[in-house]
């Protein structure tokens, strides 16, 4: 499956480890949704000092999750990002690796699960149709591995479209606003009844 979105394959656990802090989180995301965004815009955006947000949009370059983008004038030192999308396996299984991915995932959890409580807070000041959008919704399903990696395929592109107007504005429909969408997999144990 070939999507067109820019994606990295994360296989450095040092990385992944970089990318778990939630402020980079939170200022790729920015970065994400504004575009090209100055550390001073950033640290404004996400209510932290100036001085905090270069340091970690730093942290982000040295990784490889951001760059310098090109700026209107020589004042000017915006930042992009240098992928949308950053996916990661349990590379071999090698030692540190799966421990940067929990933590990464645990990180991005909580993310999520602070978004939907916010999300909670304010839906009822939300006019319709938003007002109805949101939420959880959980399937327990009986699946192969293949065939829990192929609902995952088609979600990715089933969204593919939509994450590509992301870098566009004009590719943006009327009434278009981001939206979160995160994708929780957890193969549960068997039960002794093998259910």
């Amino acid at each position: 499956m070939s999507l067109g979105s820019p994606r990295r394959r994360l296989d450095d656990p040092a990385a992944m480890r970089a990318f778990a802090h939630p402020v980079r989180l939170a200022l790729h995301e920015l970065l994400l949704r504004a575009g090209p965004t100055t550390a001073a815009d950033a640290a404004r955006e996400t209510g932290i000092s100036q001085a905090l947000a270069s340091y970690h949009l730093r942290q982000l370059a040295r990784y490889g999750f951001v760059e310098q983008a090109a700026a209107r004038d020589e004042r000017e030192r915006p930042w992009k990002v240098t992928e949308r999308v950053q996916e990661w396996d349990d590379g071999a299984r090698e030692p540190g690796h799966s421990a940067a991915r929990s933590l990464l995932e645990q990180v991005m959890a909580e993310r999520a699960l602070a978004r939907l409580a916010e999300w909670g807070e304010r839906r009822q000041e939300e006019p319709e149709p938003w007002h109805s959008i949101g939420g959880i919704g959980t399937f327990y399903l009986h699946a192969t591995p293949e065939e829990v990696a192929a609902v995952s395929a088609a979600i990715a592109e089933l969204v593919e479209p939509l994450m590509a107007r992301v870098g566009d504005p004009a590719a943006q429909p009327d009434g278009a606003r981001p939206v979160l969408l995160t994708q929780v997999l957890v193969p549960l144990p068997p039960t002794g009844s093998g259910g």
